[in-house]
């Protein structure tokens, strides 16, 4: 455990451009290890979730290197070709990597198990597992539905047409990957929308999906045995670790920040939207499309922020990005609201006990419910001085360690090493911006 004390500073100002997307990273090594040939990656992001992935498909038997110019190469094995493992799957604390990859081996004629560090070993499967089970593959689960766990994979899978309840890209992209090696066609039909990365890649690669908007949502129906061709994939910053140096350029006086192409998919932008509406200072320059995604530049400067009801409907396009919203919220003039969030119970942490806890240690009025919390904000910094227990959720310790940097008292963050899950340097990056983000002695 790494002990991190945020302290407060003057001015934040700079240029920067953020690692590759997750979501997107996970993606394009799953599909390039289904695909024919050679797919190369540039920008892929080398944090501890992707990294676990990797690592899985290497034991897969996918050819998964680094090259010298620092992009990646997958050489795929053909959609049904993976082989059967030899050792535990170990996910980390990677919840993506372990859902979609679910989803893949569900589809092969072997089994593969799969397990993951405490946090991930807590976090239920059982959405995943449902509608896999439905199609034909066995599991063999941890009681709760948790990891470890066993997935006994066929490749005589049927296909299904499966209405998700709640608005999750994860379970989406695993019934979808497991239709890849499943005669006929798959459908997943979505009340709410999820970020579609998966269709977006998947289309890419020469996967046959058609999406019809029906009465009761979005179809998204994949037709199996697909070849897919391997591609040049470059992959755009990420928008969700592009959020904490964007709310430290808002809360923060200075010159503001310049955060180059970052991924602005319709689906992931719900933060953009609400702070937006909170009057944040933010304006977009180059817009562009980057294997599919929409990609710009973000300018962000300071001002006072008003604090703004965040409707449940918003929740799937901004699902990841709370911790940091909250941070703005504490420093907006009002009450913010965020409504229908009872999703952020399941994450690595749970993260609605921890904005909650995390804020009142730092004099900020909060009020939780089961599925809502209403944060009131004085138009200026908190005062701060809380001891976070970001209980191993990289996104909890980087927002308190965001709010350090304008409250009066410093905020402790008891352990930022999960943060290189998915945002290695992000201590060196705050800094460079201004920030005065000092590691301590390990715990």
């Amino acid at each position: 455990m790494t002990r991190v004390v945020s302290h407060r500073i003057e001015t934040v100002s700079g240029t920067l451009t953020m690692p590759g997307d997750k979501s997107i990273s996970h993606r394009a090594l799953i599909i390039g290890a289904s695909a024919v040939g050679e797919t190369k990656i540039y920008g892929l992001l080398e944090a501890g979730d992707v990294m676990a992935t990797a690592l899985a498909l290497r034991n897969l038997g996918a050819d998964v290197k680094k090259n010298s110019d620092g992009s990646w190469s997958v050489f795929g094995r053909g959609v049904g070709g993976l082989s059967e493992p030899t050792e535990i799957l170990d996910m980390g604390n990677s919840g993506t990597g372990v859902r979609l990859l679910m989803g893949l081996v569900a589809a092969h004629p072997f089994n593969t198990i799969f397990s993951g560090d405490t946090s991930l070993c807590a976090r239920p499967m059982g959405r995943v597992i449902y509608p896999l089970r439905r199609m034909g593959a066995g599991f063999n689960a941890h009681s709760g539905d948790t990891l470890p766990l066993i997935v006994q994979g066929s490749d005589m899978l049927r296909p299904v047409t499966e209405a998700l309840t709640v608005a999750s890209a994860q379970v989406k992209s695993a019934i979808l990957l497991a239709g890849l090696n499943t005669r006929g066609q798959t459908t997943v039909v979505e009340a709410f929308p999820s970020r579609d990365h998966s269709e977006n890649m998947l289309e890419a690669f020469g996967a046959e999906i058609s999406i019809v908007e029906e009465e009761r949502g979005k179809a998204i129906t994949l037709t199996g045995y697909p070849e897919l061709l391997a591609q040049n994939i470059s992959i755009p910053g990420d928008f969700s670790s592009a959020a904490f140096p964007m709310v430290a350029a808002l809360i923060t006086p200075g010159d503001g920040i310049l955060i180059n192409n970052v991924c602005l998919n319709s689906l992931r932008k719900g933060l953009l939207d609400t702070l937006l509406e909170m009057g944040a200072k933010i304006n977009i320059k180059h817009h562009d499309v980057l294997s599919g995604e929409q990609v710009g530049d973000i300018l962000v400067k300071f001002g006072l922020l008003k604090g703004v009801r965040v409707p449940s409907e918003r929740a799937p396009k901004m699902i990841d990005e709370y911790p940091i919203l909250a941070v703005a919220a504490a420093c907006a003039e009002g009450k913010t609201v965020f409504e229908g969030v009872s999703e952020l119970r399941l994450k690595e942490s749970d993260r609605l006990s921890a904005i909650s806890r995390g804020l009142a240690a730092c004099d900020v009025e909060v009020d939780e419910t089961k599925d809502s919390i209403s944060i009131t904000g004085k138009g200026k910094a908190p005062l701060g001085g809380g001891h976070i227990l970001s209980n191993m959720d990289h996104r909890v310790a980087m927002a308190f360690l965001v709010l350090g940097m304008v409250t009066e008292k410093p905020i402790i963050v008891d352990d930022a090493a999960y943060i290189d899950t998915s945002f290695p340097g992000f201590i060196e990056v705050m800094n460079g911006l201004g920030g005065d983000l000092r590691a301590g002695v390990e715990l």
